[in-house]
């Protein structure tokens, strides 16, 4: 069993949940968070108002996924988050740290 750790820009966040939810995901947890990635410190507007991008807010989906679904859900998402522009996001693919989810 695999984590994907998916980072996408909050406007692309409710397509790339519509897609996950249309694929065979064991569990998912959806977290806002801030981060800078090749885009670093510069003055920027977003939603009218001026910023500095040192931090832009995005937001972070954790799925865990079989280990023969990870490409496809992957692609899925890849294809669905992507815009064509700089920050658009990244998937971090790991292992769990246990074979079974702890339910309780």
């Amino acid at each position: 069993m695999k984590q994907l750790t998916v980072i996408v820009k909050p406007f692309r966040a409710e397509a790339v949940l519509k897609a996950i939810a249309e694929l065979d995901v064991l569990s998912c947890v959806v977290r806002e968070v801030k981060g800078y990635s090749r885009q670093k410190s510069y003055l920027d507007r977003y939603v009218g108002s001026e910023y500095s991008m040192a931090f832009l807010p995005k937001v972070e989906i954790n799925v865990a996924v079989d280990d023969d679904k990870v490409e496809e859900v992957a692609n899925k998402i890849t294809r669905v988050a992507r815009t064509g522009r700089m920050g658009d996001g990244k998937i971090f693919v790991m292992p769990m740290a246990w074979p079974e989810p702890i339910t309780f």
